[in-house]
């Protein structure tokens, strides 16, 4: 997936190190997009509810703080603008308005950059944000339809009409429903493929486009991204979690070699395939655990771990399945209790 996480230190695997959780603002103006809000909000939701220790924490913020109107008549309670502004990553949301004045947000930006976050620019803002800065607009993106706009407007040079454009810390993207795609990328950079594979199936996403497809438009073909048995390999394992089969059959399925498919998972994933075969069960052995009355042994059978499921959950998510179990009860306890009171 192209793309590259923010600049700070990760551990081989792609897990943050020390349970790190990475903060992620989301930035509002009057009329904001509110698919492109579901888009960047629930796959981070998601990440968080399939891994042991949830990754992710976001704020929503707005030039003066308080409610903030979406088009769709939606309202979101924001925060202002930090004075120091230390999220790991920021999205600007887009308001289908590339003029509006708010979306001119340089020297927010420039915080964000200074401070080593990375900066999405979704749709609207990304127009703004190539407007203001002068960018070149090939090396740009932003949603087709405000091209076209700019175009005709101001005789803006064409961008190149990829979901999304990185140049240093500022990616600039083409929103909507693109957004999800974005996210799902970050999510694979700052944990792991697997957990990313996990929040694409809760969606029903069944591709993660890459950075550099094409919008899909008419007149524009959209490219095909990704490799076909890379994407067939983790079709079989999906079809197989709870009678996992050993790597030398998922080949001689797809007919390539083991040492290929290994390449092919190192190159895109960077990870081997047992590997991510063994981290996709356990996600699905953690969604079983969190949101099912189903015994820890059936759960462990369920996805494919005989024996050694709980040593092998308690080495990778660094804690047993039954003390996250009740660690999440005594949490759920707590906030029946509070809203009680209230």
């Amino acid at each position: 997936m192209t793309g590259s996480a923010p600049e700070t230190a990760m551990t081989s695997g792609g897990t943050p190190p020390g349970g790190r959780q990475w903060q992620v603002d989301i930035i509002l103006t009057e009329g904001f997009v509110l698919t492109e809000f579901s888009a960047v909000v629930e796959p981070l939701r998601l990440a968080n509810r399939v891994l042991a220790q949830p990754p992710f924490s976001w704020t929503m913020r707005s030039a003066g703080g308080g409610r903030v109107g979406s088009r769709a008549g939606a309202f979101v309670e924001t925060e202002p603008f930090a004075a120091k502004a230390d999220a790991d990553c920021v999205f600007v949301l887009g308001n289908t308005d590339p003029d509006c004045p708010a979306l001119s947000m340089g020297s927010l930006i420039s915080t964000y950059r200074t401070r080593g976050a990375k900066v999405y620019l979704l749709a609207e803002a990304a127009s703004r944000y190539i407007r203001d800065s002068g960018k070149e607009g090939s090396q740009h993106t932003t949603h087709w339809e405000n091209a076209n706009l700019m175009r005709e407007r101001i005789g803006l040079f064409d961008t190149n009409f990829a979901l999304a454009s990185e140049d240093g810390q500022v990616v600039t993207c083409a929103g909507m429903g693109a957004t999800v795609d974005i996210v799902l990328a970050l999510i694979g950079q700052l944990t792991t493929a697997a957990a990313q594979v996990t929040v694409a199936n809760i969606l029903l996403h069944d591709k993660v486009r890459d950075f550099a497809s094409l919008q899909p438009f008419s007149g524009v073909k959209p490219t095909i991204t990704g490799d076909a048995d890379l994407d067939q390999a983790i079709h079989v394992m999906q079809e197989h979690i709870e009678d996992p089969l050993p790597i030398n059959e998922i080949v001689d399925h797809l007919g390539i070699s083991t040492r290929s498919l290994e390449r092919k998972f190192k190159t895109f994933l960077g990870t081997t395939p047992n590997g991510f075969y063994r981290e996709m069960r356990l996600n699905k052995a953690n969604n079983l655990l969190l949101n099912t009355t189903m015994s820890v042994r059936e759960i462990g059978l369920a996805c494919g771990f005989s024996n050694g499921f709980s040593t092998l959950y308690k080495a990778f998510f660094g804690i047993t399945p039954f003390a996250l179990r009740k660690s999440r009860r005594v949490s759920q306890s707590r906030q029946q209790r509070g809203k009680s009171v209230r």
